[in-house]
């Protein structure tokens, strides 16, 4: 199972986020639920860098499996508001995803 962990400040917005896990719905290269997560994710963290001009901390398994993904702590008002954007639309993605196979994955928020 896929495992989702979205970290939000004491304000709401999204500060990092944790992929654990694979989703083991299909034979490798056949998992539709693992490709769709993966695209959602590496689409977004690919969205930050370029549009809104971030560069986050990013920490990766070899062999697949692991995503972390962590804001900076000091960014300009703009970038910081178009990355939240871009990360508000992986959750609403993620979470379309979680409602159709939930038992593959699951997303949990904590709020600091």
């Amino acid at each position: 199972m896929i495992q989702v962990t979205i970290q939000r400040s004491k304000d709401g917005f999204i500060r990092s986020f944790t992929l654990k896990g694979h989703a083991d719905f299909a034979e490798h290269g056949k998992d539709i639920v693992c490709a769709g997560v993966s695209a959602v994710s590496f689409g977004t963290v690919n969205a930050v860098i370029k549009l809104a001009k971030v560069e986050p901390l990013i920490k990766q398994a070899d062999g697949g499996g692991f995503l972390q993904f962590q804001l900076p702590d000091k960014m300009e008002t703009e970038s910081f508001a178009k990355a939240q954007v871009l990360l508000e639309g992986m959750v609403v993605s993620l979470k379309t995803i979680e409602q159709q196979y939930g038992e593959f994955i699951q997303i949990h928020i904590h709020q600091e």
